[in-house]
């Protein structure tokens, strides 16, 4: 008896090592899962498995892949870390068999509906950071014994990969898209001046949270903003995109951009609480001669005007959006803008290297600008002062108002 039990063993080995054969490895991630769910009920001979992943940014356990439990995946159902079985395993990160179902063991309506009596989950791990659940279920009694974890827990790795590919695919879709929907996909077509930006993620999802806008508003003055939000990735680009929609609406408000600013940094502590934000707001007058200029905390643009050098403009600078208590006395700078002038707003990520001082990026970038359109003049300066790997998002814009026709 033993040997023959030793001998089904060796198989299943076997069976379930085929589960991580070159051919599953050319499937699509969301049929691997679900030939991973096909083999493990029929080698473990289970009547359920189902593979919930973790959703970073909700910290919430999603169903994501059912065999048998498949109406928990059109029912979207989800649930936190901690709760329910499958919260247990994620919890603890270790393997959880329960041998005789309780409604006090599970919040899972469709799972207490199916009728499944014993359950075995075991966590979804990659280099010890939690990916997901997998858990098996019988319809009648049962004690799922050391094997049976083991098993288990040898799908669960292969799984594992495949979830944290599927979730590194899906926000970089949802990146890609969002860079689409957020940052202009065109600038507008303005009488008088030439406009002109670009846009390099320093993160491999391919968006974060530096970002520019140029608008026109009802009065005829010219919207334009360049910021920053702290951290990286998709999280950052989230709230950049609200924040960027917020502008917008106190910009209808109020063509004074100190103001706007003021409104903005109030929404921000209340609804964005913890983030750090950093602007610059600009608008230029309708006769496009004058530029009114706030700073929260931004680097401040540099100023090209012909037959002059180039120059930071003198801006005062007040205190980044989110810092301390909302602030009630930002302050404004007026400049001209004269014909052929240029102003060129950046975020760090263009200026900063890890080995030298702001001041020796700002000085290359001001080297880099030449007289020209706006076209060429970002071009160039991308070629000649942008990382070719950068370690931080970089967002340019150039506005030059028109030279007189010759």
């Amino acid at each position: 008896m033993a040997d023959a039990e030793l001998m089904t063993n060796d198989e299943r080995l076997r069976r379930i090592e085929a589960i991580t054969d070159a051919a599953l490895s050319g499937l699509h991630v969301a049929e691997l899962l679900d030939e991973l769910l096909e083999r493990v009920r029929d080698l473990l001979k289970v009547d359920t498995a189902t593979i919930l992943l973790l959703d970073e940014h909700t910290g919430e356990l999603v169903a994501t892949a059912a065999k048998g439990l498949e109406e928990e995946v059109r029912r979207g159902f989800r649930l936190r870390v901690g709760r329910g079985f499958a919260g247990r395993v994620a919890a603890t990160r270790a393997p959880v068999t329960i041998h005789d179902v309780t409604p006090d063991d599970v919040v899972n309506p469709v799972l207490l509906a199916t009728g499944v009596r014993a359950l075995l989950g075991v966590p979804m791990l990659v280099n010890g950071d939690l990916v997901g659940v997998l858990h098996v279920g019988s319809l009648a009694l049962r004690r799922f014994g050391p094997d049976d974890v083991r098993l288990l827990q040898l799908v669960a790795d292969r799984a594992s990969l495949a979830g944290r590919a599927r979730a590194q695919v899906l926000d970089r879709q949802a990146a890609l898209a969002l860079q689409r929907s957020l940052l202009p996909g065109r600038l507008p077509d303005i009488p008088g001046l030439d406009l002109a930006a670009r846009y390099v993620p320093g993160h491999d999802l391919g968006i974060g949270g530096d970002w520019y806008d140029v608008f026109t508003l009802p009065s005829g003055w010219l919207g334009a903003v360049i910021g920053d939000v702290s951290g990286h990735g998709l999280p950052s680009a989230v709230v950049m995109g609200r924040i960027r929609s917020a502008l917008r609406a106190y910009a209808l408000d109020s063509d004074d951009p100190a103001q706007a600013l003021t409104s903005l940094d109030r929404k921000i502590h209340h609804f964005e609480a913890g983030t750090l934000t950093t602007a610059v707001y600009a608008l230029i007058t309708p006769d496009r001669t004058r530029v009114h200029l706030s700073s929260a905390g931004h680097l401040p643009p540099l100023l090209a005007v012909p037959g002059r050098p180039t120059a930071l403009v003198n801006l005062t600078v007040d205190r980044p959006l989110g810092v301390g208590r909302p602030s009630a006395t930002r302050r404004n700078t007026v400049l001209d803008l004269p014909p052929g002038a240029a102003l060129i707003f950046y975020t760090d990520g263009l200026i900063e290297r890890r080995t030298e001082l702001i001041d020796t990026g700002i000085e290359r970038l001001a080297d880099a600008v030449r007289s020209g359109p706006a076209e060429a003049l970002c071009d160039h300066i991308m070629a000649t002062t942008a990382e070719e790997h950068p370690n931080d998002d970089i967002a340019l814009l150039v506005i030059r108002r028109q030279p007189p026709p010759d």
